[in-house]
């Protein structure tokens, strides 16, 4: 029986994560095991005649094989490696205008063909009941394609003890740079996709996408007041060349207060330089409340793009069809029919896309047999469009597609999920630094932190990882208990400067909830280091009374 659980990540003293594991343990050679295209071909041609025979008008098959390794690691020791195997097929269908859909873990094509009529009679089951029939918006057949994440060093052929060494080695720079506890992961996923339907495709992926975060914790023993900083390397589609350090590769922070990463991580100078600045945050100066000029860097507003962006202009929330984890959409359809409603202001425009380099979106084709592609969600601060599936496209009078549909795993529906939805660069030249000379009072914030958001996407509250006061044009001291509180449209038509594209670069989420039952995806947010005027900032260590 295939194993769906959850994996306790420690993060020392500022808590921990639940990170989602599927499929059985397997040896780590076993990763490199393949399967032949052939074989997924006769399964899936299985599955589509099975359907189509017993009355399906459309059929889609997803054969997939789900390959894990994480690697958890604490101070000088590591914790767990584990290597997870998760394989099987999963069958949608439409029959009298309604979906069903039926999956097995059985390879073998009698079992794939029996899915595919259990499918079509929960179809038929379902058309009893639904009002209008699924409308798909077309898509022309691709016949047999492949598609593959483009790397040059595959993560499941590098030796596991070379990977936990250079974990181990991060955490001991860590605690040699000040840090009283350290933790490094290494999550490392490849997705075999093969996707075939009644229109005519025969789609063929290999995806690959890998995350090394860190965190330092400082803890000042006669007082017990500790503060963390978390690692500042964004996850990517890519190999394992992602740690093959490159100096072109690194970014200096403005002002020199940090380095930052961009196509190449240096896990072990970052958790040098985390260990470092955990223990400086110690007698950071606490913030005094007030409104500030905000200059937000790549690395943290990827994480407010994601939640105030990315989430409210997913299609089915705005419709109300998807509510779980944080509610709907304040970005409802009425708004987006005026063609005028003021997202942002005229600098602030947004690109949905699943194409870019190294991204977490980066595929060929999403789970509908539809070829990744590149679209406005945000024009000139206007509202444009959304981000939808085959069966959401006619509600905005789109004729195809985004490319929006995924699922988790071969058991699991597909339905709509994020691209990568990300803040287009300045247009004029301008770097961080230069943003930061024409701030007279005002705060630099690096890295995420905790957040909070209302129901409808729309109030806010995000704090980070690095904070220092900007006071006449020069970045001064560091800052802690600093969260800036505001709402989606107030805070992007606030937006004053943009960086120019030589600073743009993405963060992203690597276990990205949606729905019920729970799928996790992930989606990355590009943005060069951008000015919001005149924003609300609280101090998170003030107390009432």
């Amino acid at each position: 029986m295939e194993r769906r659980s959850f994996l306790k990540i420690g993060a020392g003293t500022a808590g921990a994560m639940l990170v989602p594991v599927f499929g059985n343990a397997i040896a780590a050679e076993d990763l490199l095991n393949p399967m032949a295209l052939s074989f997924k071909k006769s399964l899936a041609d299985a599955a589509l005649n099975a359907a189509t025979q017993a009355g399906a008008s459309y059929c889609d098959v997803r054969i997939g094989r789900y390959l894990n390794q994480f690697i958890t690691t604490r101070d000088l020791n590591v914790e767990n490696i584990t290597n997870t195997e998760s394989t099987g097929v999963g069958v949608r269908v439409i029959a009298g205008g309604a979906y069903g859909f039926a999956a097995t873990n059985s390879m073998h094509p009698d079992a794939v063909a029996a899915a595919a009529r259990q499918a079509v009679a929960i179809a038929k089951a379902n058309a009893k009941l639904q009002t209008e029939p699924v409308q798909l918006a077309p898509v022309k057949g691709v016949g047999e394609v492949s598609w593959a994440t483009p790397i040059k060093k595959d993560w499941r052929a590098v030796p596991v003890k070379e990977k936990a060494d250079m974990l181990i080695a991060a955490n001991k720079a860590g605690l040699e740079a000040g840090a009283s506890f350290m933790t490094a992961n290494l999550f490392q996923i490849n997705q075999q996709k093969y996707f075939a339907s009644t229109d005519g495709s025969y789609i063929d992926q290999d995806i690959h996408r890998l995350w090394a975060p860190i965190n330092a914790t400082a803890v000042d023993k006669a007082t017990g007041k500790f503060r963390s900083r978390g690692g500042l390397g964004a996850p990517v589609s890519m190999g394992y060349e992602y740690f093959d350090v490159r100096a072109q590769d690194k970014v200096r922070a403005a002002g020199g207060v940090t380095t930052l990463y961009t196509k190449s991580y240096d896990v072990v100078e970052d958790a040098r330089l985390a260990g470092k600045q955990a223990r400086e945050k110690l007698s950071a100066k606490s913030v005094e409340p007030g409104k500030y000029d905000l200059v937000l860097a790549p690395e943290h507003l990827f994480l407010t793009i994601h939640e105030a962006v990315g989430h409210p202009t997913e299609l089915d929330r705005v419709l109300g069809y998807e509510a779980n984890y944080a509610g709907t959409s304040f970005a409802t359809l009425d708004k987006w029919q005026t063609k005028k409603f003021k997202f942002g202001s005229e600098r602030v425009n947004f690109v949905a896309d699943r194409t870019t380099p190294g991204s977490l979106g980066l595929i060929g084709y999403d789970d509908e047999g539809v070829r990744a592609k590149q679209w406005d969600i945000i024009k000139d601060g206007v509202l444009v469009n959304y981000q939808a599936t085959r069966d959401q496209a006619h509600i905005i009078g789109e004729k195809e597609s985004h490319g929006c549909s995924y699922a988790d795993s071969w058991s699991s529906v597909q339905f709509q999920r994020m691209p990568n939805v990300s803040l287009a660069a300045g247009k004029a030249r301008m770097t961080p630094d230069e943003m930061v000379a024409d701030v007279k009072k005002g705060i630099y914030i690096v890295g995420r932190g905790s957040y909070s958001i209302d129901q409808q996407r729309y109030n806010f509250q995000f704090g980070g990882t690095l904070f220092y006061e900007i006071r006449n044009g020069k970045i001064t001291n560091p800052l802690e208990d600093v969260a800036y509180q505001s709402n989606t449209q107030e805070f992007w038509n606030a937006c004053s400067a943009i960086c120019d594209e030589r600073d743009w670069r993405m963060g992203g989420s690597f276990f990205d909830g949606k729905g019920q039952p729970s799928q996790v995806s992930a989606v990355s947010h590009g943005s060069s280091t951008t000015r919001f005027n005149g924003i609300n900032v609280i101090n998170t260590a003030r107390k009432i009374g």
